[in-house]
């Protein structure tokens, strides 16, 4: 497994519309994607950003603290020498049309993701 960067931030907050207005006017960031439950902005390098509040059920899982993605150059592979490791993973790995990623619970109790880009 290689890990190569951070690419991804996600946040779950009860301060929800505090939390976008920090990264929207105070840091400058403009969100590609916007609707009542979450927000998400993407850096020029090309992180992301998901900031995801009350109403939104799908990421309770997250917790309270920030979930930081490792960008990995196989996902598959990574989950595989990771589980042998012990590493316990949530669901199986979920994809989409640039990227495939999966959330695991670290040995602290935080959610952490990995993620790879389809080529």
């Amino acid at each position: 497994m290689k890990v190569e960067a951070l690419v991804w931030l996600g946040v779950r907050t009860d301060k929800f519309e505090e939390t976008v207005r920090l990264y929207r006017s105070v840091m400058g960031l403009r969100p590609y994607h916007e609707d009542a439950a979450s927000a998400r902005f993407r850096l020029e390098n090309g992180t992301e950003i998901h900031v995801y509040g009350p109403q939104d059920e799908f990421h309770e899982f997250f917790g309270s603290a920030p979930v930081t993605g490792f960008l990995v150059d196989d996902v598959e592979q990574a989950r595989s020498e990771m589980e042998a490791a012990g590493v316990e993973f949530i669901g199986e790995i979920q994809r989409d049309e640039t990227s495939c990623w999966n959330h695991f619970t670290g040995p602290d109790g935080n959610i952490y993701e990995i993620i790879s880009l389809r080529e």
